[in-house]
């Protein structure tokens, strides 16, 4: 119980969101980006309850703050740790955590993660004010650098760090990874099974 209390304290660090079905990508958006995450939740650090938070910028907010000043019920209005939880941390919808403490999002860019299809991973990527999409550290640096009205803006302000996929809440109908070296990566298995 305490190695399991342990585990949730740990996650609650993590600052989750929660996916549900993954999007393609390509280098200029084409309309607005579309990510994978439909809902953003965090934990309480005191009563380890899962509360659903109104957007993105909120859960940023929390993320980037989290080892100096972690979450508590009490943050958000009307919510203590009495309060029934908002989500149960289930494999009725796929999780993924963010780790803490990722910077927030600079204001007029726009960090975007999409599942792969394969459940495998995530990837992150930044939708810049003029809508080019950009997948890697050196590409906010070149961006930066040819655009000098954003000189208030670092290349520390992105994190191109995935969020963990919780393989515990992959559907079952996507063969998962396996440790061993010789199996091959997730896929979709022939049998289709509704989510």
């Amino acid at each position: 119980m305490e190695n399991e209390k342990e585990k949730e304290k740990e996650a609650a660090n993590g600052s989750p969101a929660v996916n549900k079905t993954p999007k393609s990508s390509a280098k200029k958006s084409r309309g607005p980006p579309q990510s994978s995450v439909d809902t953003f939740a965090v934990q309480c650090n005191d009563c380890f309850k899962w509360r659903t938070l109104a957007t993105e910028d909120q859960f940023e907010e929390f993320r980037s703050k989290q080892s100096e000043d972690p979450f508590v019920c009490n943050k958000l209005e009307g919510i203590v740790c009495d309060t029934p939880a908002d989500i149960e941390y289930d494999s009725s919808r796929t999780w993924v955590m963010d780790k803490p403490n990722i910077p927030k999002t600079p204001k007029g860019f726009q960090r975007v993660i999409v599942l792969r299809r394969d459940y495998s991973k995530m990837d992150v990527q930044y939708i810049t004010p003029d809508g080019t999409r950009v997948r890697a550290a050196p590409g906010i640096i070149t961006y930066l650098k040819e655009h000098p009205e954003y000189s208030n803006v670092s290349p520390t302000d992105f994190c191109f760090t995935s969020p963990k996929v919780m393989s515990d809440t992959i559907p079952e109908h996507i063969e998962k990874k396996s440790s061993s070296p010789n199996v091959k990566s997730p896929s979709v298995k022939k049998q289709k099974k509704s989510t």
